[in-house]
């Protein structure tokens, strides 16, 4: 049996701004280091087959803090990026809403109504087909042992709704997915259970 690790990212100076990142970057603040660090102790006695990760620095160094001083082989999997916003990266989300209010409403609220083609950006249909291409490599690489995924929001909740069969329009299903959040998948080489969404308890004390 494989298991499949998922995780977000730590916390972000845009995080914090409320700044879209997508395909753009900002650094980790402390709060996304030390979240990090403490799933890395969380899953210290994991032996992890290798970590897979966005190519986006704050996914790569996230994944770093979590492998710690073990040997791990970490892989950049360029299909794990988030969704590119287009004209939306690096802008406040009070911004978008005003410049581009239905959009932005529909991507938060109506999923599958969402046009990403005002601002250039990249259809949640698109997303679906390369995330899921690089889930499904992954599980192949990997008939059993442990792996780590270390991705995005919005990537991380597209795994999860194909994973449970949801539709784009429920894509913003309960939980929500914190920075270092973890979430659980167990492929049998048949069929995937879901054992854990979005656990958040390694933070208590972060």
């Amino acid at each position: 049996m494989l298991k499949i690790y998922l995780t977000r990212h730590g916390e972000t100076l845009w995080n914090t701004e409320k700044r879209l990142q997508g395909w753009k970057d900002s650094e980790l603040t402390e709060k996304g280091v030390n979240s990090a660090l403490k799933l890395g102790d969380r899953l210290c006695n994991t032996e992890f087959n290798a970590i897979y990760t966005s190519p986006s620095q704050r996914a790569f160094q996230t994944a770093k803090y979590i492998a710690g001083e073990r040997n791990i082989p970490i892989f950049m999997e360029e299909n794990l990026k988030e969704l590119y916003f287009g004209a939306w990266e690096g802008r406040n989300e009070a911004d978008i809403e005003q410049n581009y209010k239905n959009e932005y409403y529909n991507f938060w609220n109506l999923p599958h109504l969402y046009n990403h083609k005002p601002h250039q950006g990249e259809s949640l249909t698109d997303l679906k087909k390369r995330v899921v291409e690089s889930v499904n490599r992954i599980i192949s690489d990997n008939p059993d042992g442990n792996v780590l995924i270390v991705s995005h929001a919005v990537a991380i909740k597209t795994i999860i709704s194909y994973v449970m069969n949801k539709s784009t329009e429920n894509l913003w299903d309960p939980p929500f997915i914190y920075g270092t959040s973890l979430s659980i998948f167990n492929w049998d080489g048949e069929k995937m259970e879901v054992q854990m969404l979005g656990d958040t308890s390694h933070l208590a004390t972060c």
